[in-house]
């Protein structure tokens, strides 16, 4: 029953961060992840937490949608790892883009709540 319940709170973990993302809630961004988050993009840039809210909260760039289509999420002891296929359209200096790609997550139980560690998107080849 533990796993099941861990499994939910992760997928609401998901939403809440997809949630975040499209309406740039610092307060949420912050709750999400853990100080030491690793956030990895597609180009091979690299966040720390302060870099990565900045980015989506500074207003440069608004994301008009945003989907994570077929999560998954296996349990590691008080770690989680996630995937899903992130696919959303954004408005950044001035030109609308279209992106499509997978993430990989790695979740860290802590205070009874699951907060992310690790985000890193990638294209598969």
């Amino acid at each position: 029953m533990k796993d099941v319940a861990d499994v939910a709170a992760i997928a609401q973990a998901i939403e809440h961060y997809r949630q975040a993302m499209l309406s740039a809630d610092k307060a949420q961004l912050e709750a999400l992840c853990m100080d030491e988050v690793f956030f990895g993009h597609t180009s091979g840039l690299v966040q720390t937490k302060a870099e990565f809210i900045t980015s989506v909260t500074d207003g440069k760039t608004v994301w008009k949608s945003l989907a994570f289509e077929h999560p998954t999420t296996r349990l590691v002891g008080d770690n989680a790892i996630s995937h899903f296929i992130f696919i959303g359209e954004n408005e950044s200096a001035g030109k609308t883009n279209a992106l499509r790609f997978d993430v990989v997550l790695v979740w860290h139980k802590q205070g009874g709540q699951w907060r992310m560690l690790v985000r890193q998107g990638y294209n598969k080849v």
